[in-house]
Protein backbone atom coordinates (compact mmCIF):
# COMPACT_ATOMS: atom_id res chain seq x y z
CA UNK A 1 0.00 0.00 0.00
CA UNK A 2 1.36 3.30 -0.65
CA UNK A 3 1.15 6.20 1.57
CA UNK A 4 0.72 9.72 -0.26
CA UNK A 5 3.55 11.87 -0.46
CA UNK A 6 3.49 14.42 2.09
CA UNK A 7 2.72 11.14 4.75
CA UNK A 8 5.48 9.22 3.78
CA UNK A 9 7.56 12.78 3.86
CA UNK A 10 6.38 13.49 7.61
CA UNK A 11 7.38 9.59 8.10
CA UNK A 12 10.76 9.31 6.75
CA UNK A 13 13.02 8.03 9.61
CA UNK A 14 10.56 6.42 11.59
CA UNK A 15 12.31 2.54 11.52
CA UNK A 16 15.69 3.83 11.43
CA UNK A 17 18.85 2.69 13.81
CA UNK A 18 18.49 3.28 17.55
CA UNK A 19 20.27 6.23 18.95
CA UNK A 20 23.31 5.50 20.73
CA UNK A 21 23.03 4.27 23.98
CA UNK A 22 25.93 4.57 26.41
CA UNK A 23 24.87 1.31 27.94
CA UNK A 24 25.92 -0.55 25.11
CA UNK A 25 29.77 0.26 25.24
CA UNK A 26 32.34 0.69 22.89
CA UNK A 27 30.70 -1.35 20.31
CA UNK A 28 27.67 1.44 19.76
CA UNK A 29 30.33 4.19 20.18
CA UNK A 30 32.12 3.98 16.77
CA UNK A 31 32.42 6.79 15.32
CA UNK A 32 30.11 7.10 12.29
CA UNK A 33 30.98 7.11 8.87
CA UNK A 34 31.82 10.40 6.49
CA UNK A 35 29.92 10.62 3.86
CA UNK A 36 29.03 13.41 0.68
CA UNK A 37 26.09 14.49 -1.24
CA UNK A 38 26.64 16.75 -4.23
CA UNK A 39 23.44 18.97 -5.35
CA UNK A 40 22.91 20.54 -8.70
CA UNK A 41 19.98 23.17 -9.40
CA UNK A 42 21.04 23.48 -13.01
CA UNK A 43 19.64 27.21 -13.48
CA UNK A 44 21.44 28.09 -11.02
CA UNK A 45 20.01 31.79 -9.16
CA UNK A 46 19.80 35.42 -9.71
CA UNK A 47 23.36 36.40 -8.63
CA UNK A 48 22.34 39.80 -7.10
CA UNK A 49 20.07 37.62 -4.91
CA UNK A 50 22.03 34.97 -4.26
CA UNK A 51 25.54 36.46 -2.88
CA UNK A 52 25.90 38.40 0.40
CA UNK A 53 27.29 42.09 -0.20
CA UNK A 54 30.29 41.65 2.55
CA UNK A 55 32.47 38.77 3.39
CA UNK A 56 33.90 36.92 6.29
CA UNK A 57 32.07 35.79 9.60
CA UNK A 58 30.26 38.35 10.34
CA UNK A 59 28.89 39.28 6.57
CA UNK A 60 25.21 40.05 6.17
CA UNK A 61 22.88 37.26 4.89
CA UNK A 62 21.73 37.50 1.10
CA UNK A 63 17.77 37.12 0.61
CA UNK A 64 18.17 33.76 -0.54
CA UNK A 65 20.23 32.90 2.41
CA UNK A 66 18.06 34.40 4.73
CA UNK A 67 15.86 31.31 3.79
CA UNK A 68 18.41 29.23 5.20
CA UNK A 69 19.80 31.46 8.58
CA UNK A 70 18.83 28.89 10.83
CA UNK A 71 22.02 26.82 9.27
CA UNK A 72 24.20 29.97 9.35
CA UNK A 73 26.16 28.51 11.71
CA UNK A 74 26.68 25.06 9.64
CA UNK A 75 27.19 26.01 6.33
CA UNK A 76 29.72 27.95 4.30
CA UNK A 77 28.96 30.30 1.17
CA UNK A 78 31.11 31.14 -1.90
CA UNK A 79 32.10 33.91 -4.47
CA UNK A 80 34.74 34.19 -6.73
CA UNK A 81 34.49 30.26 -7.67
CA UNK A 82 34.77 28.57 -10.99
CA UNK A 83 36.14 25.94 -12.95
CA UNK A 84 39.36 27.31 -15.20
CA UNK A 85 38.41 26.55 -18.80
CA UNK A 86 34.97 25.02 -18.50
CA UNK A 87 32.63 26.90 -20.73
CA UNK A 88 29.51 26.17 -22.82
CA UNK A 89 26.48 27.28 -20.61
CA UNK A 90 24.50 24.83 -20.50
CA UNK A 91 26.61 22.22 -21.34
CA UNK A 92 29.08 22.19 -18.26
CA UNK A 93 26.58 20.79 -15.82
CA UNK A 94 28.77 17.65 -17.49
CA UNK A 95 31.78 18.88 -15.78
CA UNK A 96 30.10 20.40 -12.31
CA UNK A 97 32.08 17.60 -10.86
CA UNK A 98 34.82 17.21 -12.43
CA UNK A 99 36.47 20.23 -14.23
CA UNK A 100 36.87 18.64 -17.20
CA UNK A 101 37.50 21.76 -19.55
CA UNK A 102 35.50 22.97 -23.05
CA UNK A 103 32.77 20.75 -22.85
CA UNK A 104 30.79 22.21 -25.67
CA UNK A 105 33.38 20.93 -28.16
CA UNK A 106 33.02 18.26 -30.42
CA UNK A 107 36.52 17.02 -29.38
CA UNK A 108 35.13 17.13 -25.44
CA UNK A 109 35.77 14.00 -23.54
CA UNK A 110 35.41 14.31 -19.58
CA UNK A 111 37.20 13.06 -16.71
CA UNK A 112 36.21 11.14 -12.99
CA UNK A 113 33.67 13.15 -10.95
CA UNK A 114 34.63 14.55 -7.04
CA UNK A 115 32.11 11.59 -6.43
CA UNK A 116 33.77 8.76 -8.04
CA UNK A 117 37.51 9.23 -6.55
CA UNK A 118 35.61 8.95 -3.40
CA UNK A 119 33.46 6.03 -4.10
CA UNK A 120 36.79 4.26 -5.43
CA UNK A 121 37.97 4.83 -2.02
CA UNK A 122 35.09 4.00 0.47
CA UNK A 123 32.17 2.45 -1.67
CA UNK A 124 33.31 -1.09 -0.64
CA UNK A 125 31.69 -0.47 2.22
CA UNK A 126 28.36 -0.07 1.76
CA UNK A 127 25.68 -1.70 -0.89
CA UNK A 128 25.38 0.81 -3.28
CA UNK A 129 29.38 1.93 -3.79
CA UNK A 130 27.33 5.11 -4.59
CA UNK A 131 23.89 6.72 -5.90
CA UNK A 132 23.39 8.63 -9.06
CA UNK A 133 19.72 10.74 -8.88
CA UNK A 134 17.91 12.95 -11.12
CA UNK A 135 14.80 15.01 -11.31
CA UNK A 136 13.19 15.55 -14.44
CA UNK A 137 16.20 14.90 -16.71
CA UNK A 138 18.40 12.27 -17.69
CA UNK A 139 21.45 14.25 -16.77
CA UNK A 140 24.07 12.56 -14.75
CA UNK A 141 27.20 14.61 -12.40
CA UNK A 142 28.50 10.77 -11.85
CA UNK A 143 31.31 10.16 -14.32
CA UNK A 144 34.11 7.03 -14.13
CA UNK A 145 37.43 7.39 -14.50
CA UNK A 146 37.20 6.82 -17.78
CA UNK A 147 34.60 9.57 -18.25
CA UNK A 148 31.80 7.51 -18.87
CA UNK A 149 28.42 9.22 -17.43
CA UNK A 150 26.88 6.95 -14.53
CA UNK A 151 22.78 6.86 -15.22
CA UNK A 152 20.77 8.37 -12.80
CA UNK A 153 17.86 6.78 -10.51
CA UNK A 154 15.07 9.06 -12.19
CA UNK A 155 12.14 8.71 -8.87
CA UNK A 156 12.28 8.01 -5.43
CA UNK A 157 9.94 5.58 -5.63
CA UNK A 158 12.28 3.47 -7.94
CA UNK A 159 15.30 4.28 -5.18
CA UNK A 160 12.97 3.12 -2.85
CA UNK A 161 12.81 0.05 -4.24
CA UNK A 162 16.26 -0.71 -5.08
CA UNK A 163 17.29 0.04 -1.55
CA UNK A 164 14.91 -1.65 0.22
CA UNK A 165 12.89 -4.37 -1.75
CA UNK A 166 14.25 -7.88 -1.27
CA UNK A 167 13.47 -10.44 -4.01
CA UNK A 168 12.85 -14.13 -3.20
CA UNK A 169 15.23 -16.64 -3.25
CA UNK A 170 15.21 -17.69 -7.15
CA UNK A 171 15.49 -13.68 -7.86
CA UNK A 172 18.47 -13.82 -6.20
CA UNK A 173 19.61 -17.00 -7.52
CA UNK A 174 19.22 -15.42 -11.11
CA UNK A 175 20.91 -11.89 -10.13
CA UNK A 176 23.59 -14.22 -8.96
CA UNK A 177 23.78 -16.17 -12.43
CA UNK A 178 23.80 -12.95 -13.95
CA UNK A 179 26.84 -11.75 -12.06
CA UNK A 180 28.59 -14.79 -12.60
CA UNK A 181 28.12 -14.90 -16.63
CA UNK A 182 29.81 -11.12 -16.86
CA UNK A 183 32.66 -12.76 -14.46
CA UNK A 184 33.33 -15.20 -17.02
CA UNK A 185 33.05 -13.06 -19.69
CA UNK A 186 35.64 -10.31 -18.63
CA UNK A 187 37.63 -13.96 -17.70
CA UNK A 188 37.84 -14.50 -21.74
CA UNK A 189 38.61 -10.13 -22.36
CA UNK A 190 41.42 -10.74 -20.12
CA UNK A 191 42.91 -13.74 -21.61
CA UNK A 192 42.45 -12.32 -24.92
CA UNK A 193 44.03 -8.73 -23.90
CA UNK A 194 46.96 -10.53 -22.32
CA UNK A 195 47.75 -12.33 -25.74
CA UNK A 196 47.53 -9.24 -27.61
CA UNK A 197 49.85 -7.66 -25.05
CA UNK A 198 52.54 -9.91 -26.78
CA UNK A 199 52.10 -9.15 -29.91
CA UNK A 200 51.89 -5.19 -29.94
CA UNK A 201 54.27 -1.96 -29.67
CA UNK A 202 55.25 -0.78 -26.09
CA UNK A 203 52.97 2.12 -25.91
CA UNK A 204 49.87 -0.31 -27.37
CA UNK A 205 51.16 -1.82 -24.44
CA UNK A 206 50.72 0.45 -22.17
CA UNK A 207 47.08 1.06 -23.58
CA UNK A 208 46.27 -2.12 -22.94
CA UNK A 209 47.42 -2.05 -19.54
CA UNK A 210 45.60 0.69 -18.94
CA UNK A 211 42.35 -1.73 -20.14
CA UNK A 212 43.15 -4.80 -18.05
CA UNK A 213 43.25 -2.43 -14.91
CA UNK A 214 39.79 -1.19 -15.71
CA UNK A 215 38.77 -4.49 -16.09
CA UNK A 216 39.94 -5.42 -13.08
CA UNK A 217 38.30 -2.83 -11.22
CA UNK A 218 35.47 -4.19 -12.55
CA UNK A 219 35.62 -7.56 -11.45
CA UNK A 220 35.97 -6.58 -8.19
CA UNK A 221 33.03 -4.98 -8.15
CA UNK A 222 31.20 -7.89 -9.29
CA UNK A 223 32.71 -9.70 -6.61
CA UNK A 224 31.67 -7.36 -4.39
CA UNK A 225 27.86 -7.02 -5.76
CA UNK A 226 27.87 -10.64 -5.62
CA UNK A 227 28.33 -10.66 -1.68
CA UNK A 228 25.61 -7.50 -1.06
CA UNK A 229 23.22 -9.62 -3.06
CA UNK A 230 23.19 -12.68 -0.22
CA UNK A 231 23.03 -10.22 2.16
CA UNK A 232 19.63 -8.95 3.33
CA UNK A 233 18.32 -5.28 2.93
CA UNK A 234 17.11 -2.57 5.46
CA UNK A 235 13.87 -3.03 6.78
CA UNK A 236 11.94 0.38 7.09
CA UNK A 237 8.11 1.30 8.19
CA UNK A 238 8.13 3.75 5.53
CA UNK A 239 5.84 2.74 2.22
CA UNK A 240 6.93 3.29 -1.00
CA UNK A 241 6.58 6.72 -1.60
CA UNK A 242 3.89 7.80 -4.76
CA UNK A 243 6.44 9.49 -6.83
CA UNK A 244 4.56 12.34 -8.77
CA UNK A 245 4.29 11.77 -12.35
CA UNK A 246 3.61 15.26 -13.18
CA UNK A 247 6.97 17.26 -13.92
CA UNK A 248 5.41 20.30 -12.74
CA UNK A 249 5.42 18.74 -9.00
CA UNK A 250 9.49 19.56 -9.05
CA UNK A 251 8.96 20.73 -5.39
CA UNK A 252 7.68 17.64 -4.46
CA UNK A 253 9.78 15.48 -6.49
CA UNK A 254 12.58 17.35 -4.51
CA UNK A 255 11.26 16.57 -1.11
CA UNK A 256 11.42 13.09 -2.12
CA UNK A 257 14.57 13.01 -3.38
CA UNK A 258 16.14 14.55 -0.40
CA UNK A 259 14.13 12.25 2.10
CA UNK A 260 15.44 8.81 0.24
CA UNK A 261 19.09 10.36 0.19
CA UNK A 262 18.74 10.64 4.15
CA UNK A 263 17.35 7.21 4.53
CA UNK A 264 20.53 6.18 2.17
CA UNK A 265 22.73 7.76 4.55
CA UNK A 266 21.00 6.84 7.77
CA UNK A 267 20.55 2.90 6.41
CA UNK A 268 24.33 3.04 5.40
CA UNK A 269 22.98 1.99 2.52
CA UNK A 270 25.53 4.07 0.59
CA UNK A 271 28.09 6.94 1.89
CA UNK A 272 28.01 9.12 -1.89
CA UNK A 273 25.28 10.52 -3.31
CA UNK A 274 24.65 12.78 -6.08
CA UNK A 275 21.30 14.65 -7.40
CA UNK A 276 20.58 16.73 -10.28
CA UNK A 277 17.88 18.55 -10.15
CA UNK A 278 16.47 19.19 -14.01
CA UNK A 279 15.43 22.53 -13.94
CA UNK A 280 16.05 23.00 -17.02
CA UNK A 281 13.18 19.79 -18.46
CA UNK A 282 11.00 21.59 -15.98
CA UNK A 283 8.20 22.57 -18.14
CA UNK A 284 6.59 24.67 -14.73
CA UNK A 285 6.34 24.48 -11.01
CA UNK A 286 3.39 24.00 -9.01
CA UNK A 287 3.73 25.21 -5.28
CA UNK A 288 1.11 24.14 -2.59
CA UNK A 289 -1.00 27.09 -2.91
CA UNK A 290 -2.59 25.20 -6.07
CA UNK A 291 -0.75 28.03 -8.22
CA UNK A 292 1.00 26.72 -10.90
CA UNK A 293 4.58 29.32 -12.44
CA UNK A 294 6.25 28.43 -15.66
CA UNK A 295 8.65 28.04 -17.49
CA UNK A 296 11.38 27.63 -15.94
CA UNK A 297 13.98 27.54 -18.34
CA UNK A 298 12.30 30.33 -19.86
CA UNK A 299 12.07 31.96 -16.75
CA UNK A 300 15.76 31.80 -16.29
CA UNK A 301 16.33 33.78 -18.98
CA UNK A 302 14.82 37.10 -17.88
CA UNK A 303 16.23 39.90 -19.83
CA UNK A 304 15.48 41.56 -16.67
CA UNK A 305 12.06 41.76 -17.29
CA UNK A 306 10.50 42.54 -14.17
CA UNK A 307 7.50 39.87 -14.40
CA UNK A 308 9.59 36.61 -14.85
CA UNK A 309 11.98 37.85 -12.14
CA UNK A 310 9.35 38.05 -9.66
CA UNK A 311 8.58 34.24 -10.38
CA UNK A 312 12.23 33.14 -11.16
CA UNK A 313 12.38 34.81 -7.52
CA UNK A 314 9.69 32.83 -5.90
CA UNK A 315 10.60 29.51 -7.31
CA UNK A 316 14.47 29.99 -6.49
CA UNK A 317 13.19 30.93 -2.60
CA UNK A 318 11.37 27.74 -2.76
CA UNK A 319 14.51 25.39 -3.58
CA UNK A 320 16.46 27.26 -0.79
CA UNK A 321 13.29 26.64 1.68
CA UNK A 322 13.93 22.87 0.39
CA UNK A 323 17.99 22.83 0.95
CA UNK A 324 16.78 24.10 4.36
CA UNK A 325 14.98 21.56 4.92
CA UNK A 326 17.75 19.00 3.66
CA UNK A 327 19.20 20.66 6.33
CA UNK A 328 17.18 20.71 9.29
CA UNK A 329 16.78 16.73 8.40
CA UNK A 330 20.56 15.82 8.81
CA UNK A 331 20.78 17.50 11.98
CA UNK A 332 18.01 16.30 13.61
CA UNK A 333 19.81 12.55 13.46
CA UNK A 334 21.52 12.11 16.45
CA UNK A 335 24.92 10.09 15.59
CA UNK A 336 27.65 8.95 18.25
CA UNK A 337 30.23 12.07 17.06
CA UNK A 338 27.21 14.84 16.50
CA UNK A 339 24.75 14.93 14.00
CA UNK A 340 24.06 12.86 10.37
CA UNK A 341 24.69 16.79 8.73
CA UNK A 342 27.94 16.95 10.95
CA UNK A 343 28.97 13.51 9.34
CA UNK A 344 28.31 14.67 6.13
CA UNK A 345 29.42 16.89 3.54
CA UNK A 346 26.66 18.79 1.65
CA UNK A 347 28.05 20.53 -1.53
CA UNK A 348 24.69 22.78 -3.20
CA UNK A 349 24.99 24.90 -6.37
CA UNK A 350 25.09 25.05 -10.16
CA UNK A 351 28.01 25.37 -13.11
CA UNK A 352 26.02 28.82 -13.85
CA UNK A 353 27.03 31.82 -12.48
CA UNK A 354 24.65 33.59 -14.27
CA UNK A 355 22.03 31.47 -16.54
CA UNK A 356 20.39 34.78 -17.68
CA UNK A 357 23.67 35.27 -19.66
CA UNK A 358 24.83 31.52 -19.36
CA UNK A 359 27.95 32.35 -17.96
CA UNK A 360 29.89 30.16 -16.53
CA UNK A 361 31.95 32.26 -14.12
CA UNK A 362 31.77 32.81 -10.13
CA UNK A 363 29.67 30.11 -9.80
CA UNK A 364 27.30 30.47 -6.47
CA UNK A 365 28.11 27.42 -4.24
CA UNK A 366 27.14 26.29 -0.97
CA UNK A 367 29.12 23.91 1.52
CA UNK A 368 27.46 22.62 4.55
CA UNK A 369 28.20 20.44 7.30
CA UNK A 370 30.70 17.36 7.08
CA UNK A 371 32.75 18.87 10.05
CA UNK A 372 34.14 21.97 8.59
CA UNK A 373 34.58 25.27 10.26
CA UNK A 374 31.67 27.00 8.92
CA UNK A 375 29.35 30.42 9.43
CA UNK A 376 31.46 32.39 6.94
CA UNK A 377 31.35 33.73 3.31
CA UNK A 378 34.87 33.18 1.56
CA UNK A 379 34.47 35.87 -1.52
CA UNK A 380 37.58 35.43 -3.98
CA UNK A 381 38.11 38.05 -7.00
CA UNK A 382 35.01 38.31 -9.34
CA UNK A 383 36.71 39.14 -12.42
CA UNK A 384 40.06 36.01 -11.73
CA UNK A 385 38.48 33.48 -9.43
CA UNK A 386 39.75 30.93 -7.75
CA UNK A 387 39.70 27.32 -9.07
CA UNK A 388 36.98 25.26 -7.28
CA UNK A 389 38.68 22.07 -7.04
CA UNK A 390 40.22 23.68 -4.46
CA UNK A 391 37.22 22.98 -2.32
CA UNK A 392 36.90 19.73 -4.03
CA UNK A 393 40.73 18.89 -2.48
CA UNK A 394 39.89 20.23 0.84
CA UNK A 395 36.35 17.96 0.85
CA UNK A 396 38.39 14.68 -0.18
CA UNK A 397 41.14 15.79 2.97
CA UNK A 398 38.20 15.56 5.08
CA UNK A 399 36.84 12.28 3.85
CA UNK A 400 40.21 11.33 4.82
CA UNK A 401 41.98 10.57 1.42
CA UNK A 402 45.15 11.50 0.49
CA UNK A 403 45.07 13.69 -1.88
CA UNK A 404 46.60 17.34 -2.86
CA UNK A 405 44.94 17.62 -6.19
CA UNK A 406 41.97 16.96 -8.26
CA UNK A 407 40.85 18.60 -11.82
CA UNK A 408 42.38 22.20 -11.64
CA UNK A 409 42.78 22.54 -8.06
CA UNK A 410 45.85 24.18 -6.89
CA UNK A 411 45.97 22.92 -3.34
CA UNK A 412 43.26 22.87 -0.77
CA UNK A 413 40.53 26.45 -1.08
CA UNK A 414 42.42 29.04 1.59
CA UNK A 415 40.32 29.79 4.33
CA UNK A 416 38.63 26.62 4.44
CA UNK A 417 39.07 24.19 7.11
Amino acid sequence: MKTSRRTFLRAAGVSMSLPVLESFGSAAAMPAPKRMIAINQDLGFIPKLFFPKTEGRDYELSPYLEKIAEHRDQFTVFSGLSHPGVDGGHRADKTFLTAAPHPGRASFRNTISLDQVIANEIGNKTRFRSLSLGINDVRSLSYTQAGVEIPTIKSAAELYKKMFLQGDQKAIEQQLVRLQRKGSILDVVMGQSSNLSKRVSASDRERIDQYQTAVRSLEKRLEEAQAWETRPRPKVDNAMPDYPEDKKEFFEMVRMMNDMSRLAFQTDSTRVITLFLGSVRTPGVNFEDGRSVGGYHNLSHHGKDEVKLKQLEEIEIGQMELFGKLLRDLQEVEEVNGSLLDNTMVLYGCHMGDANIHNNANLPILLAGGGFDHGQHLAFNSTHNQPLCNVFVSMLQKMGLEADRFGSSKGTLTGLV
